[in-house]
């Protein structure tokens, strides 16, 4: 990689068009930003705010040692979600005992950093509270955001975002003097990627210069015209403009001109297509953040075959109408907001919006089960991945159940929220899973089910996991008091594990081994799996710290016995890790190294910080004992900065106090303290996967980290390997395998997470360099 291009610091997408004009708006913005902290850009739809934004941002680098961050709000419904999406932008992790703005000013107060925060009118209020917070309490941050609306923050500057420069409707200029105008430079250049050879011309000059008049100006509206020369020629786009503005005039007389402008550009364009094509993008306007194919084949396809269904995606998307993204391995679409909000008016409109909601509702509801049911095998890092994309449509559906009446919808609700429990704890998202479960809970108070028992058992856990100890002996009472009433094995042993995990947290060990024990032999019968690894975990960590070594070991080979063999990375983990503590106990420390290795490996598949944490401070403990003060040292610092960035401690089990404080003793006496806290912060200042790469024994805390660690690809792997390297798409590679597209993604997923890559590029660079002489 270039060095120009790694020294970069932020999350800034590059640019896949070119940018055209704008020179005054980005000077005056830069000008701006350099005499006020917080700078809005304001303008109409589809008026060019987020792409000056980005170009604004991407030449302001060099004055933000710590990066420029773009947060994109568009997607997101709820307010009181809008610290954490700033956080989840700048990969702060959820801390479930603090608020997200306070972890966010404690993350910017001494960094110098600009925020570049788009499409905030739906939140204004949220959006200027946060900002007016942060810019209280952190000197160095600038903000730029982009909104339909000013913010209101005492020290805004406002910038409007006008039109594109245009020419005169009663005197066309010469053929040398149009380009100067950016409505027509735009327009040509995006002709030109549309349909190559295009150019100005004498002939053309007067219908080019009249479609960008006609259009004022706006970006998104020229460039949908421009791509709509693939199948017309530029008299009839003018002609078709023409009378579409002439209809839509006469609709709404109240209407702003320039919004019946960017009205009348989206319908045009929405009378351009087939009417397959219209009711599908009508129905796509239910995802929010995107969607896959598998998706829309679920909740939107209708009548359509599969193969139909491609087809009529993909003039979408050549139409502009769709946004293809290629996150990874994964084909993603997406509709721009004007345009999923212009879909929406046509859906409802058809009086077809609430079914398609219920089947997104219901479609995702099984997504999420199906997640928990494959939870427990090989497929698990490409399950949390899937999850984590899908997030804006889990959250929309969620809503959308808490919303709906009956108590079906109730029942629909607990059950996903059960589905997601898992996934929210591997992520750390303790904080939202648990606002999720609280709500679910309220919004089914009169239900008496196993899902709800078993709502209460997830929420119990987390209110402990954050410390709530009241709240967590509420919900264990409840879970208790409602599984005695069902009667059932599996409502009662989840009950049982509820109380187990209270017991754990609340330091009585005898109490939490009594209470595993028992739930372990009323689970025994019922057949499931999740629940019981979670409580042989936990009778694990309570036998343990009583001195039952013998119980603890035999707890976690059970763990290992049962998700081992289904090639299952997350509780697995857990289990290494607490073996290499037994090990430490007993004074193998070779061992104890071994399986902590074994656990940081699995734990880099899903990204896990409680566990990252504890592997990385037990092995400072290692390197202690083994003469290495100095990696120690390093190590503890990255395992403490680690804790504190999910608002965790280091050591949340009392007697393993012991080891930590005896490791900072071997060290400090053999570094110094001032050696010693220079260690620590170096540790401190590594990120999640440097950290486990040095305790890998990978890197030095001062080198950057390898592009890969050695890996073993299978047989078949390294044929998907050879093959993307060859540039075929997955359904080209099912073809060359005789298997099918879907199989073919999941080889491809594989080797993407045995790799820790991210894009098939990189698979492509790795795989040549594997077959250099």
């Amino acid at each position: 990689m270039p060095p120009t291009v790694r020294a970069k610091v932020g999350n800034l997408p590059l640019e896949l068009t070119s940018f055209v004009g704008r020179r005054h708006e980005v000077t005056e913005a830069r000008r701006l930003l350099s005499v006020s902290r917080l700078v809005t850009l304001t303008g109409m739809g589809g008026v060019g705010k987020t792409r000056l934004a980005l170009r604004v941002a991407e030449d302001s680098r060099r004055g933000f040692d710590d990066g420029v961050w773009l947060v994109e709000l568009g997607e997101l419904p709820d307010p009181t979600l809008v610290a954490d999406t700033v956080s989840a932008a700048l990969g702060l992790r959820d801390q479930p005992a603090r608020s997200a703005e306070d972890v966010l000013v404690e993350h910017l107060a001494a960094r110098r950093l600009l925020l570049v925060l788009d499409n905030c009118e739906h939140l204004i209020d949220a959006v200027a509270t946060l900002a007016e917070t942060l810019l209280k309490a952190c000197p160095e941050l600038r903000v730029l955001a982009a909104s339909r609306e000013a913010l209101g923050v005492a020290g805004e500057a406002v910038l409007r975002v006008p039109p594109l420069s245009v020419p005169d409707s009663d005197r066309t200029p010469t053929l040398q003097g149009l380009p100067r105008y950016d409505s027509v430079a735009l327009f040509t250049e995006r002709a030109a990627a549309a349909v190559p050879g295009f150019a100005l011309t004498e002939d053309n000059r007067a219908t080019i210069a009249a479609i960008c008049h006609r259009l004022d100006g706006l970006p998104l509206p020229i460039e949908l015209a421009a791509v709509r020369l693939r199948a017309m020629s530029a008299e009839q786009v003018l002609q078709r403009l023409t009378d579409r503005l002439r209809l839509l005039t006469l609709g709404s007389r109240v209407a702003p001109s320039r919004q019946q402008t960017l009205r009348s550009s989206i319908e045009w364009s929405h009378d351009l297509c087939s009417v397959r094509e219209q009711e599908l993008w009508a129905r796509l306007s239910v995802f929010a953040g995107g969607f896959e194919f598998d998706a829309a084949e679920g909740i939107c396809a209708g009548d359509l075959s599969p193969d139909e269904l491609r087809d009529v995606l993909s003039s979408l998307v050549d139409k502009s109408i769709l946004i293809r993204e290629e996150p990874g391995t994964v084909v993603r679409y997406r509709l721009l907001e004007t345009l999923r909000d212009y879909g929406k008016e046509k859906l409802t409109e058809s009086g077809a919006h609430d079914g398609v909601r219920r089947r997104h509702r219901a479609w995702y509801a099984q997504l999420v089960h199906a997640a928990e049911l494959q939870w427990v095998g090989p497929d698990q890092a490409a399950w949390i991945a899937r999850l984590e994309r899908e997030q804006p449509n889990l959250r929309d559906a969620l809503q959308f159940s808490l919303a709906a009446p009956g108590d079906a919808e109730a029942d629909v609700c607990l059950r996903m929220a059960n589905s997601l429990y898992l996934f929210w704890n591997c992520r750390g998202l303790i904080g939202e899973g648990r606002r999720w479960l609280d709500r679910v809970l309220s919004r089914s108070s009169g239900r008496r089910t196993a899902d709800r028992v078993f709502a209460l058992f997830g929420d119990s856990v987390m209110a402990g996991m954050q410390g709530e100890l009241e709240a967590c002996a509420a919900a264990v009472d409840e879970c208790s008091a409602l599984a005695g009433e069902l009667g059932r094995p599996v409502v009662l042993a989840a009950a049982g594990y509820a109380a187990g995990f209270l017991a754990l947290f609340s330091g009585d060990l005898a109490g939490a081994e009594r209470s595993f024990l028992a739930a372990l032999e009323t689970s025994r019968p019922t057949g499931e799996i999740l629940r019981p690894i979670g409580g042989l975990l936990g009778l694990a960590v309570a036998s343990g710290l009583l001195g039952n070594e013998a119980r603890a070991v035999a707890c976690h080979e059970q763990v290992l016995a049962i998700t081992g063999s289904r090639g299952e990375s997350y509780y697995r983990s857990y289990s290494l890790w607490g073996l290499g503590l037994a090990a430490l106990h007993q004074g193998d420390a070779e061992r104890a190294g071994a399986l902590m290795a074994q656990a940081l490996r699995l734990i880099r598949r899903v990204d896990d910080p409680i566990i990252a944490t504890w592997c990385l401070e037990a092995r400072a403990w290692i390197a202690a004992v083994e003469n290495e003060p100095e990696r120690a040292a390093v190590l503890m610092g990255a395992a403490e900065a680690l804790a504190r960035s999910v608002g965790s401690a280091t050591i949340t089990l009392p007697n393993l106090l012991t080891h930590h404080t005896e490791c900072e003793h071997r060290a400090r006496e053999a570094l110094g303290d001032r050696d010693f806290e220079e260690a620590l912060l170096r540790g401190g200042s590594m990120g999640f996967h440097d950290a486990i790469g040095y305790a890998l024994g990978e890197r030095r805390p001062d080198e950057p980290p390898p592009a890969a660690e050695t890996v073993s690809l299978t047989r078949r792997e390294m044929q998907v390997a050879d093959l993307v390297a060859q540039g075929l798409t997955n359904r080209e590679i099912a073809e060359q395998l005789v298997i099918s597209p879907r199989t073919a993604q999941g080889h491809v997923e594989h080797v993407l997470a045995k790799l820790a890559f991210t894009s098939r590029t990189q698979i492509a660079a790795w795989f040549a360099e594997q077959r250099r002489p």
